[in-house]
């Protein structure tokens, strides 16, 4: 029996690898504590080189290898159970059960990974402000996080292409249908901002946080929420305000008259604009409106120079155009009749005063104007004294070279003093420095007056005018009395932007070339002509044969200003020598 069965088990494969390992040639377990590598499993060789007897009649070598099969595997249990390295283990601990055969069970649902911490979770949500999908694709819902990233990147787009429309064209940023679009566009994304940051926290599951850590983690996500929809509150409220002040201007519909404003000829096919500025003083000690100071600005449309004519405030019996109902009044002159009258700083308050003539103070003054320089004036701002000083405030105050000490306050300077050199000046020293007549007098007012206006044109540069735009906005509330259409505005911006870096020259009417007691008409009208020639030609302006020094403004005053006999009979005072056609920046040292 020996013999066969050894016979039998020749035949057989032999089943050396299903015996123990011995200890010195077992793998090395993991040191962390994990289970030790497994291999797939297998089945039995035995199972499948055994060949398979008739039906009905077991084989005699089957039945004799039996329990020695069996002992075996007895054997062999303990060690496959400690070390699970045999050719079982793999396939149970991939399926989770012993039997090889049956289907492994199916995941219940997502594996999470650890919590996440308060700290994590807040950066995370505080980075989707800025970068909106962050957070959705940190916790795993990559879907929706790219959908988000997608519509913020279409936004962004968007809003460029919208930009690029105002390039070249910067007027077209305060047209009424630009205004309203903005403020939609505010209140829009600050509700889209506020549901995206809310989302974005909820999305990484702060409810798997501590109670101390859901507290302070909603509080400043609380902050955060409120914090975005700043930018776009500031943003409305800002246009809100622009819109208000900008309706202050009068529309076609409140001014009849008007010539409309066409979009692509502004200016009618004009090749020069005319605005006359005022400078008004409604102290509460007058009454009425004095005009104390009027310049105008006759501006190149296509280059952009500018000449600005000072006229003096003691200009007298200036005529009225024929058209005017005042000339049927006056013909010889505003008031000719009083030989000390009829100063052109009265003309405005006389025609409030009688409506009956059918001109407001505004169209009696440009008329006045127009026909002494022999200019159509088209457009009038009144600005209000204590208005251009909250407006200078605005900007940060103005840059100004100082000649000369100036004094204020009173008949003898008590107040104050603004020192010699190139000084900041404030918006009360601004206002200070161009009215003060102490030591001086109206001539050297006019030439720091037009120092003023120069330095508010250089230094009001977009950026400084973006910068404190609230500001500017809220003191120009009070600034302006205009008859410029609100159509108008967007085109007067980019006329601006043109003004800025082009040549601007000066001309006053004073002694010894003008005499405001006794003005030669026809002078002056020749004189605007000059001056126009000259700025719109390439050559350099030219001073007058008497140039006073740059920085006229402050030219010491003759303590014994010598008188000129007018044919009126009206004596002048003339301290000093009038400078025609210079460049403000060799008049004001800028």
């Amino acid at each position: 029996m020996r013999g066969g069965g050894a016979a039998e088990d020749e035949g057989r494969p032999r089943r050396t690898r299903r015996r123990p390992v011995p200890r010195d040639q077992q793998p090395a377990h993991d040191p962390a504590g994990g289970p030790p590598p497994q291999h797939p499993q297998q089945p039995h060789p035995a199972a499948e080189r055994a060949p398979e007897p008739p039906p009905g009649r077991p084989g005699p070598s089957r039945r004799r290898a039996a329990p020695r099969r069996a002992a075996d595997e007895t054997a062999t249990a303990p060690s496959r159970a400690a070390h699970p390295t045999g050719p079982y283990a793999p396939e149970q601990a991939a399926t989770g059960h012993d039997n090889p055969g049956q289907e492994p069970p199916r995941p219940r649902g997502p594996r999470f990974g650890r919590p996440m911490s308060v700290g994590a979770i807040i950066g995370w949500t505080a980075l989707s402000a800025f970068v909106p999908g962050a957070a959705h694709l940190r916790s795993g819902n990559r879907r929706l996080g790219f959908i988000l990233l997608g519509v913020f990147g279409a936004i962004l787009i968007g809003a460029i292409l919208y930009g690029l429309q105002f390039v070249g064209n910067v007027g077209a940023a305060i047209r009424e249908s630009t205004l309203i679009t903005l403020t939609v566009a505010s209140i829009v994304l600050a509700l889209a901002w506020f549901v995206l940051v809310l989302l974005s926290y909820i999305t990484l599951g702060p409810d798997r946080l501590p109670q101390s850590g859901q507290i302070v983690s909603g509080i400043v996500v609380g902050v955060l929420c409120v914090s975005v929809m700043a930018p776009f509150a500031l943003t409305a409220t800002t246009v809100n305000t622009t819109q208000e002040f900008l309706n202050a201007f009068p529309s076609d519909h409140e001014n009849p008259t008007a010539v409309p404003v066409k979009a692509e000829d502004p200016f009618n096919g004009r090749k020069r604009v005319n605005f006359l500025l005022i400078g008004g003083d409604a102290a509460g000690n007058r009454t009425g409106v004095r005009t104390d100071s009027m310049t105008v600005a006759s501006v190149n449309i296509a280059t952009g120079n500018t000449v600005l004519f000072s006229l003096p405030r003691n200009l007298q019996h200036v005529h009225f155009s024929a058209r005017s109902p005042l000339n049927k009044q006056f013909p010889n002159g505003f008031h000719r009749e009083l030989p000390n009258g009829g100063l052109l700083n009265e003309v405005w308050q006389f025609a409030e005063d009688n409506p009956s003539f059918g001109l407001r103070g505004p169209e009696a003054l440009k008329d006045a104007i127009g026909t002494t320089l022999g200019l159509h004036i088209d457009y009038y701002a009144m600005v209000d004294m204590f208005g251009f000083a909250a407006l200078i405030d605005a900007i940060g105050g103005l840059k100004i070279r100082v000649t000369q000490d100036v004094k204020y306050g009173g008949k003898f300077g008590t107040a104050g003093t603004i020192k010699a050199g190139y000084r900041t000046l404030n918006g009360e020293q601004v206002l200070w420095y161009g009215r003060s007549r102490v030591g001086s007098d109206d001539f050297s007012r006019m030439a720091r007056q037009r120092c003023v206006i120069g330095a508010l044109a250089q230094q009001a540069s977009p950026q400084v005018v973006l910068t404190n735009f609230t500001k500017i906005i809220q003191a120009a509330k009070r600034l302006f009395r205009t008859d410029i259409p609100r159509q108008l505005l967007e085109h007067l911006v980019d006329l601006g932007l043109k003004i800025k870096g082009a040549k601007i020259t000066s001309t006053q009417f004073v002694p010894p070339q003008i005499w405001p007691g006794s003005p030669d008409w026809e002078k002056i009208k020749k004189m605007t002509t000059t001056a126009i020639r000259k700025s719109v030609g390439t050559t350099p302006v030219v001073a007058s044969a008497t140039p006073s020094a740059p920085g006229a403004s402050a030219t010491p005053p003759s303590t014994t200003p010598t008188a000129s006999a007018s044919s009126s009979g009206l004596a002048t005072p003339t301290p000093n020598k009038n400078t025609a056609d210079q460049t403000l920046s060799d008049l004001c040292g800028f």
